[in-house]
């Protein structure tokens, strides 16, 4: 980052860096995500500017295994909205490279019909070996992205197991995507996706196999629990690479957005977003303040106290915490 946008480090960054982004200047946005990736330390101010300029933005999630064809549903539902008139971003999130800690997949390689569109921005980020295939920086990024004046942020995720789950606590709406022949929607259910899945979407529909699909899917939705009043999680048939069924998509996912209006979910949703990120950004304080205690002599002496049984792990985690404090 420059200097006239930044001073020393560790000061607050230029005024006008956040309205440059506001105002469409691609530079300062990937400048200030480029601040939430690494953590820096003029993060805590941007946040701050920002803090007031949020909440706008609708977030969607779209997770499934490797193969199933996310980026090009993603690309086919950035050209529907935009076709509305909203700004729309895009976070992929990547496996982390094991030579430079960047993503593997870079954002020229993805949806490169949008590459020119000013309303669009597109940035790729590592996974940085977070469990679940969302980066640590996630929500810091979708906060900047919002306050950026984007309607629409999209979430794409590596697609790597069990704990890909955590796509629910940062969307308002999450599409999982599964493909004929792949055996996704038996993998899902094993995964617990099917749990946190607003809308379920059958891509490459055009594939022998589709119609199998879409009835093991139905069956299993139809075991999970749910009220009268719950939402019930649609399917929808798409061959994304030439745009059938996004329409439809774009639809359900809009009916999905009325009922967490309606309903009252959408504001819990975002009290919960908001409780796991104060969590998250206090226990890894408080991890970086335990790291800044001299050696591991003190966590020795407690384990082994704890293993002798002459302290319990509850007192002694309350002395451990007490030390870093």
């Amino acid at each position: 980052m420059s200097g006239a946008d930044l001073g020393p480090r560790g000061q607050e960054p230029g005024p006008g860096l956040v309205k440059r982004a506001r105002d469409g200047d691609v530079r300062a946005l990937g400048r200030l995500i480029s601040l939430v990736e690494n953590g820096a330390p003029e993060l805590r101010a941007v946040l701050r500017e920002l803090a007031p300029l949020t909440g706008q933005a609708r977030v969607l999630g779209l997770t499934g295994a490797p193969g199933v064809g996310k980026s090009t549903v993603t690309a086919a539902l950035v050209a529907a909205y935009r076709e509305r008139g909203l700004r729309v971003a895009v976070l992929a999130v990547d496996p982390t490279s094991p030579f430079t800690g960047g993503a593997l997949l870079g954002d020229r390689v993805r949806m490169q019909q949008h590459a020119t569109d000013q309303g669009v921005f597109i940035r790729s980020m590592a996974s940085r070996g977070h469990l679940g295939g969302l980066a640590g920086a996630v929500p810091q990024a979708l906060h900047v992205l919002d306050a950026a004046g984007f309607g629409l942020i999209l979430v794409e995720t590596v697609g790597v197991g069990q704990a890909e789950v955590e796509i629910a606590a940062l969307a308002g709406s999450t599409l999982v995507i599964v493909a004929p022949g792949l055996g996704d929607a038996i993998q899902a259910a094993k995964a617990g996706i099917l749990e946190i899945g607003d809308v379920f979407v059958v891509n490459k529909s055009d594939k022998l196999g589709a119609q199998e699909t879409v009835r093991d899917l139905r069956g299993m939705i139809a075991m999970a629990q749910r009220g009268p009043e719950d939402w019930k999680p649609p399917i929808v048939r798409t061959v994304a690479l030439d745009g059938e069924g996004i329409a439809e998509l774009a639809a359900k996912l809009d009916a999905h957005q009325a009922w967490l209006d309606s309903s009252g979910e959408g504001e819990r949703r975002r009290l919960a977003r908001a409780r796991g990120e104060i969590t998250t950004l206090a226990l890894a304080e408080l991890r970086q303040r335990m790291g800044a205690l001299p050696g591991d002599s003190a966590v020795d002496e407690l384990a082994r106290r704890v293993a002798a049984g002459e302290l319990d792990p509850y007192s002694a985690a309350d002395e451990l915490i007490a030390a870093a404090g």
